[in-house]
């Protein structure tokens, strides 16, 4: 039986499961019964009473979601999980260390980041191996994992929030449970076989520059350190090849045991040396051969001839060995173990998910949903230890800011800023504030610059854009206020007007290029950013991103009567025009990258991704979430608009082409487009929202490991399904509004957080049949806009839809309902 099963054999709240059923017969019956309000007499769907029994962390473990099954807690610093091998040391079978097709493990790393991609993606630090059979050879020098690894089965595998257990076919079994910054761990052994562990302290998952372990025989301890990062440094994404092969972080980690060690000993590349108990060297940030036979570790055994089972207790710091035992002390108590540990960390768990609760629905969808928002709400992650010191951007060690709780990291900004920050400052407001405060100190640390991709306290600069300004100009509409609000305005306005000495350096271009706002005299003067002196990705996609930050920008600045700043920004906001071409090709207009010298790069080729990142030049038509309508009137008008947007989702014999794989149209598994399904708001057709996100929810989302269309991106995936299962979306970057579509639970309940009271969304004819929005209601009084202000999340309300099985054509096309 498999883990899914055993988890669905102890659920609770089953009734909300078969009253789902019922549902969908009752919108089954809807065309019978000729009016949607027949069904909203129906008992009201109860609330999901356990929201957590619902969470399998195997989904999106497989079909590149790079998500990872091990122990973790909201917002974390370590994440317990499994690092797999396909037979190379030096690399692993998916980005983030975890392929659910691949069986053979090689260790249990400390720390992981959700969804990342540039394979082998980041951090899975310091990997520990529970070994079976005499160490006789440098685990360094098994450069095929064949002989420290060990294969194991999915039906001895189970995954929970905040737990991972594992038996592997060597005869052990591994039970792991943690808090935020510590761990403890079983591992049974097999009563007659050698009993050790492995500390493979270089062995990340991107390599390390250099490493230490020490192993103390009167204490029952091991300790160490791993310097390391180097995040896309194999690929830089097409750049310079060793831009990114550096570090920016150091991890600490402190182990004890329940028992003396029988034998210890450490190696060092291919040495192995009994009886030593201190080693240190890393492997370098290469791969394959480069570096194959590098590195170094230490080992202890156990004798299991009695008690068969040996427990650790492990914290970890990215301070300082004080700091990783200190935080071991301060959360988990002497003599706690994996199931108390396992019970608190799925109690906080279910409490956090409980800030949605949602009634009726299958158990497919229940599964879905609430995996999405445990996907979700897994970051950003806390850096900061217990006695609030962290190592900054600058490596030097500070502590918070007034008022601050944490300091987080770990923000893929250019993915998360479309949908993840949102859903984090809708249902987590504190600590959406604490991290917009951890990105301001980043940037005071870093010389005023902002990094678009902040991985622990180091700045990647991969992707392109500035998403930093649009993720705090969103979370200030969004009400956010625990930060240094006008501190990080005026930094974040800086970075957008003043060039900064980086604007013209090609170090890791194209996709890593150091500069925040790349070239940024010349995209003043030009008024957009030109392919031939882009310094950055392609100039056409700066440009549009430079659009979303500087709308998003100057929206903050209105809100904060700044209104010189917010001229200047507006007029910047519009810049996206200069470099749509009416004449790309002989039949449409698109976005076409521009040299400086003002001619369009040609040839031209809307599947082609020249002047782009990431995505092709039909998917960046629709980057412009900030000016819809001005888009389409670029386009000739909205009706031309939804034209061409049909045929972004459809192939030519009308078919849908949402699963990706088609370069002209829609690509479920990056972030360029995936707000498009929710522009026909904008052009009059909120109907085709209503269809096209259902079919994507139905046909691209999913349970088991395969259910997630793509990398998560730490979490903006997961948070465009939660979105969409809600019926709500978020309008654009820098806005509080919120686009409608239909909800697929009969009620949702989104719980009251900072001054926000809680917000109600009802369609009590929800099913998997009953796509499409007639009628809406907001706070009880008639809606017909397809979209709701700021208030709704700024204060709260209630939502009431009445759907339907039939597309209602006139419902919120009104010209002068249309979203802003």
């Amino acid at each position: 039986m498999n883990a899914l099963r055993r988890i669905r054999r102890r659920r609770e709240g089953r009734p909300a499961t078969v009253l789902g059923a019922g549902l969908v017969s009752v919108g089954l019956l809807l065309p019978l019964l000729g009016s949607p309000a027949a069904s909203a007499a129906s008992v009201p769907a109860p609330l999901v009473r356990n929201p957590v029994a619902y969470v399998d962390p195997l989904i999106g473990t497989a079909n590149g979601g790079n998500t990872y099954p091990g122990a973790t807690m909201p917002f974390g610093m370590i994440g317990w999980s499994p690092t797999s091998t396909a037979g190379d040391q030096t690399n692993t079978a998916a980005a983030n260390g975890y392929s659910y097709h691949t069986t053979r493990l090689r260790g249990f790393s400390l720390t992981h980041v959700n969804g990342a991609g540039c394979h082998p993606g980041a951090a899975g630090d310091v990997p520990i191996m529970p070994f079976v059979g005499d160490v006789d050879s440098s685990p360094t020098a098994d450069t095929k994992d064949a002989t420290y690894a060990a294969n194991f089965s999915h039906a001895d595998e189970k995954a929970e929030p905040g737990r991972y257990r594992v038996s592997l076919d060597s005869g052990v079994t591994t039970d792991l449970a943690v808090t935020k910054r510590a761990g403890v761990a079983d591992f049974t052994f097999p009563q007659d076989r050698p009993a050790n562990l492995l500390f493979r302290v270089s062995n990340s998952l991107n390599g390390s520059e250099d490493a230490h372990v020490d192993i103390d025989t009167a204490r029952q301890k091991v300790t160490g350190w791993v310097e390391t990062g180097a995040f896309c440094g194999r690929r830089a994404n097409g750049g310079t090849p060793n831009n990114n092969r550096k570090s920016y972080y150091r991890l600490h980690f402190s182990a004890t045991f329940d028992r003396p060690f029988s034998t210890v000993g450490t190696w060092h590349d291919g040495e192995l040396n009994p009886g030593s108990i201190s080693a240190g060297g890393g492997e370098g940030y290469l791969t394959g051969a480069s570096r194959a036979g590098r590195g170094s570790g230490g080992y202890v055994s156990f004798d299991t001839s009695t008690d068969r089972v040996v427990h650790m207790r492990l914290g970890i710091s990215y301070v300082s060995l004080a700091g990783a035992e200190e935080n071991l002390r301060t959360e988990i108590a002497p003599a706690a173990g994996v199931e108390d540990v396992a019970q608190a960390g799925r109690r906080s768990w279910d409490q956090i998910l409980r800030k949605v609760r949602v009634g009726g629905g299958d158990e497919d969808r229940l599964t879905a949903f609430y995996t999405a928002l445990y996907h979700s709400l897994q970051q950003p992650n806390v850096i900061s230890d217990r006695d609030g010191r962290y190592v900054g951007m600058d490596r030097k060690v500070h502590r918070l800011a007034d008022g601050q709780a944490a300091q987080y990291s770990n923000f893929s900004g250019w993915d998360q800023y479309r949908a993840q920050i949102q859903l984090l400052a809708l249902l987590q407001p504190r600590v959406a504030g604490d991290f917009a405060q951890s990105l301001y100190n980043f940037a005071q640390q870093n010389g005023g610059v902002w990094d678009r991709w902040v991985h622990v306290s180091g700045a990647t600069h991969v992707m392109t854009g500035d998403p930093s300004a649009a993720t705090l100009a969103t979370f200030h509409a969004m009400g956010v206020r625990d930060f240094d609000v006008q501190g990080a305005f005026d930094s974040l306005y800086r970075q957008a007007t003043v060039p900064h000495p980086s604007e013209l350096s090609y170090a890791g271009c194209p996709g890593q290029c150091e500069g925040a706002r790349p070239n940024l005299t010349a995209y003043k003067q030009l008024r957009y950013a030109p392919q031939d002196q882009c310094y950055c990705w392609g100039g056409a996609a700066e440009t549009l991103e430079a659009s979303v930050a500087d709308t998003a920008l100057a929206q903050w600045a209105r809100q904060l009567g700044h209104e010189e700043e917010h001229r200047v920004l507006s007029e910047r906001g519009g810049y996206w025009k200069n470099v749509f071409n009416p004449a790309a090709t002989p039949d449409a207009g698109y976005i076409q990258a521009r040299n400086a010298d003002g001619s369009w790069v040609t040839p031209f080729d809307p599947a082609s991704q020249h002047g782009f990142a990431q995505g092709s030049a039909a998917t960046y038509l629709w980057m412009v979430p900030q000016d819809v309508q001005g888009l389409a009137t670029a386009m000739g008008g909205r009706e031309k608009a939804a034209t061409r947007l049909d045929a972004f989702f459809h192939r030519p014999d009308g078919s849908w082409s949402v699963r990706g794989g088609d370069a002209l149209r829609y690509d479920p598994t990056n972030e360029p487009g995936i707000h498009a399904p929710w522009l026909y708001n904008a052009l009059g057709r909120p109907w085709k929202t209503q269809e096209t996100v259902r079919q994507i929810v139905d046909t691209v989302y999913g349970t088991g490991p395969a259910g997630l269309p793509g990398n998560d991106d730490l979490g903006t995936m997961s948070a465009w399904y939660v979105f969409a299962t809600l019926g709500i979306y978020p309008k654009a970057p820098g806005s509080g509004d919120l686009l409608l579509g239909t909800p697929v639970f009969p009620v949702a309940v989104i719980a009251a957080a900072g001054d926000r009271a809680e917000i109600t969304i009802d369609a009590p004819q929800a099913s998997r049949t009953t796509p499409y929005v007639r009628s809406v209601t907001l706070d009880g009084a008639p809606h017909a806009s397809s979209w709701v202000d700021a208030s709704l999340v700024r204060r709260g309300g209630s939502l009431s839809f009445v759907v339907s099985d039939r597309a209602d054509t006139g419902w919120a096309t009104d010209p002068g309902s249309l979203p802003r």
